[in-house]
């Protein structure tokens, strides 16, 4: 095995300096429908990491249907082989969220908004990426980073930013938590929402024969959903919300349910769809009654295929070698953009972040250790595949 890089042998030393620039990152609210937050972020990203390659190239597209914008940086661009590196600003926790501030649970964990999903993460790739530009191998390898401000709520608006990215590179590498026993994710199961509208007859509620009751027929509807995916491997499918009626006294005429929906194989899509036409068909049959449903996939599933093998072996193989802790991989029902970069034809190894649990939650916390640590292994990574010690399929 030739010499590990010194820059990446290293990189433990500046733990105190990644452990004290999280906690700044967390006490930043940056909740995906804060545009004030989202702005600072960004800004404070852009200085941060401008500060560290004062060479890249420097970018922040304006989005579609938003005033927030995507940060990113690209050195070498004329490389032959490009690597993308993946993350997202945005966090659930919106302004007037309770939980704002981060704080020491013991000397190894920080509990935060945003401090493994994935303030933590950005922490890594600019820790990992520092690391790594320091070696002359660095030299033969392009790099794109890409960091977008809308991923908790399905990047619709960073979609075509995304797709750009992935065109123009080899391989990804993406900056989501790895999971609270350090494995990265092998494979997502794709996202999407069945908006399900059930409209009857209004009509007094002291004659209620003369209407067609909204609620009831949706709640009919609603039952026989839930069994759908009863014999369907891998398929989710949660009634998430449900809305409808009005005063009292009155037959509702209409009522709205969405109903979230997690995939195995895109071919489930269309599966589910015509489960629920078929749980709809009776009461469709009936005088007054109609429910009809709408699709809206936001995430296909991520794949995983023969040059995430040959990345995740050889990540493996950096682990061992830096003297760290085996890493697994599993697979999960969440999504990322991992599953759009899979979907635009881009190879990717995804959960290259810090080691952390309870997202989306008060709970949240980060294994402050693993902020170098993973930082480590994905900066061994990006070398040998400068060197070519890693050469994918």
């Amino acid at each position: 095995m030739p010499p590990l890089p010194p820059a990446i042998t290293a990189l433990p030393a500046r733990d105190p300096e990644l452990r004290r620039l999280l906690a700044a990152w967390s006490a930043i609210n940056s909740g995906s429908e804060h545009p004030a937050g989202l702005d600072r972020m960004r800004g404070v990203l852009r200085t941060a990491f401008a500060a560290e390659f004062p060479s890249a190239l420097i970018e922040e597209p304006a989005l579609p249907g938003t005033g927030a914008r995507a940060l990113r940086l690209v050195l070498r661009p004329e490389a032959h082989v490009r690597v993308l590196l993946n993350g997202h600003y945005d966090t659930v926790y919106e302004a007037d969220h309770p939980f704002q501030q981060p704080r020491l649970l013991d000397a190894d964990t920080l509990n935060g908004p945003g401090v493994a999903d994935m303030k933590g993460g950005l922490v890594v790739l600019l820790a990992a990426l520092g690391a790594f530009e320091q070696e002359a191998a660095a030299a033969a390898l392009g790099i794109e980073i890409l960091i977008t401000p809308d991923e908790e709520i399905g990047s619709r608006a960073s979609l075509e930013e995304i797709n750009r990215s992935a065109r123009r590179c080899r391989f990804g590498l993406v900056f989501e938590p790895a999971r609270p026993e350090g494995e990265i994710v092998r494979s997502r199961k794709g996202t999407g929402v069945f908006t399900v509208t059930s409209r009857g007859r209004a009509a007094h509620g002291a004659l209620p024969e003369l209407g067609r009751n909204a609620i009831v027929a949706l709640a009919e509807f609603l039952v026989a959903a839930d069994r759908v995916t009863a014999d369907l491997p891998g398929a989710l499918l949660n009634i998430g919300v449900v809305r409808g009626g009005g005063a009292i006294n009155i037959v509702p005429d209409l009522a709205v349910a969405e109903l979230h929906a997690r995939i195995d194989h895109v071919d489930q899509r269309e599966i589910l769809a015509a489960r629920l036409a078929a749980a709809a068909a009776p009461i469709n049959a009936r005088d007054g009654h109609l429910i009809t449903i709408e699709a809206a996939f936001d995430r296909p599933p991520k794949t995983c295929g023969p040059a995430e093998e040959a990345a995740f072996a050889a990540l493996r193989r950096c682990a061992a070698d830096l003297g760290l802790a085996p890493i697994g991989w599993i697979d999960t029902g969440g999504g990322s953009d991992g599953n759009l970069l899979s979907a635009a034809g881009l190879p990717n190894l995804d959960g290259l972040g810090p080691i952390g649990n309870h997202l989306h939650s008060d709970r949240e916390y980060v294994h402050l250790p693993s902020l170098s640590t993973r930082a480590q292994v994905a900066a061994l990574l990006l070398h040998r595949l400068a060197t070519g010690e890693l050469v994918l399929p």
